[in-house]
């Protein structure tokens, strides 16, 4: 094996997406936030107007000096959720982040998944806006524009 390269059971697990109906129904499932899974949210400003009902907000501005803490705090938590508005930027290398550093910090890690929320929560509140076990602290003001 050359040298450099780092044994296949090292490399990162891939992370995968969940739409927006499977997220729901994971939250509707019975499984308990915080302790089977946990939906991190890092819209920064943006974050206002609404957000998954049992979310943390970490915003991306500050996520690197938020991380060790995030690994520590759900270091036995199996499945952690990413997103931002959108899903294509901040949510994804916040995953990537997350995963990374877990992997790094983390001695004799439980099996976990780390999942973006595809399409972010400008999609998922486009689809669950009206749903009080999904959505919390939602203003069609902040929504009227574009977004919807």
């Amino acid at each position: 094996m050359h040298a450099l390269r780092r044994p296949l059971t090292r490399l990162a697990p891939m992370v995968r997406y969940m739409n927006a109906d499977e997220l729901a129904q994971l939250i509707k499932s019975g499984k308990v936030p915080k302790k089977d899974y946990l939906v991190v949210d890092v819209r920064d400003d943006d974050w206002e107007g609404g957000n998954i009902k049992g979310s943390v907000n970490i915003p991306s501005n500050a996520f690197l000096l938020n991380v060790d803490n995030l690994v520590k705090d759900t270091k036995e938590v199996p499945l952690i959720v990413f997103h931002c508005a959108l899903s294509q930027q901040r949510g994804p290398k916040a995953a990537r982040i997350y995963e990374e550093t877990r992997r790094n910090v983390v001695e004799n890690d439980i099996p976990h998944e780390v999942v973006i929320l595809r399409d972010g929560f400008t999609q998922f509140q486009v689809k669950h806006k009206d749903d009080p076990e999904l959505v919390e602290n939602w203003d069609k003001d902040v929504w009227a524009s574009d977004w919807s």
